[in-house]
């Protein structure tokens, strides 16, 4: 029962209450009947009164929750690029390390080219120097002393030491020669100036 309701049967209990003291007798059907018309009308209005309007509850913001197959691909694909990020760097690394050892082997190949070219000049100008020397005894002796002991030295350092000598002064000395270490000599010079392909020397007689 609504509270307009109440209070209306109130002043109805109220107004017949007064109206049964002060008249004494009259007749009680009138309290009776504005009771009756007093509930007919809280009836009509508790019909007709429009239903209270309960506020609507706040509208909760969605909420986007992104599937666990998303985080996972996510996190796969977060790691795979740390992965590549460390494995270019070690390569990088490894490439810096190769590059730096290619540059160390270099400058010690250079110190080892320079040292050897050095020590071959200092041998080749030895041997200049020995056989300058050489030739310079041979050719201030007399051309039969000298034939003699070529004819019996080796034959690559006859044709080395007369190959050295001016033609003037190689030439009493081939004279006095033997004919064979001669015609050795001879042959061994002339297929030095021939290209390696066509020399010929394996049926050379050196005696």
């Amino acid at each position: 029962m609504s509270k307009f309701r109440l209070l209306l049967i109130s002043l109805a209990s109220v107004g017949a209450l007064k109206a049964g003291l002060s008249l004494q007798g009259a007749v009680p059907d009138l309290g009776i009947d504005f009771i009756a018309a007093a509930e007919a009308a809280g009836a009509e209005a508790e019909e007709t009164a429009p239903a209270p309007v309960v506020p609507a509850a706040a509208a909760e913001p969605a909420v986007c929750e992104a599937p666990d197959e998303i985080f996972q691909a996510i996190a796969q694909e977060r790691d795979l690029l740390a992965e590549q990020r460390e494995d270019i760097a070690r390569r990088r690394a490894e490439v810096d390390l190769a590059r730096e050892q290619l540059s160390i082997e270099a400058a010690q190949l250079n110190e080892l080219k320079a040292e050897l070219e050095r020590v071959l000049a200092q041998v080749e100008a030895a041997h200049n120097g020995d056989l300058g020397r050489l030739i310079n005894l041979y050719r201030n002796m007399k051309p039969q002393e000298a034939a003699a002991i070529m004819d019996e030295l080796d034959l690559e350092v006859t044709v080395t030491l007369l190959g050295a000598m001016e033609e003037r002064d190689a030439a009493p000395i081939m004279a006095q020669l033997t004919p064979v270490r001669a015609q050795a000599i001879s042959r061994i010079i002339f297929e030095r100036a021939r290209l390696p392909g066509d020399q010929r020397l394996d049926d050379i007689r050196v005696e």
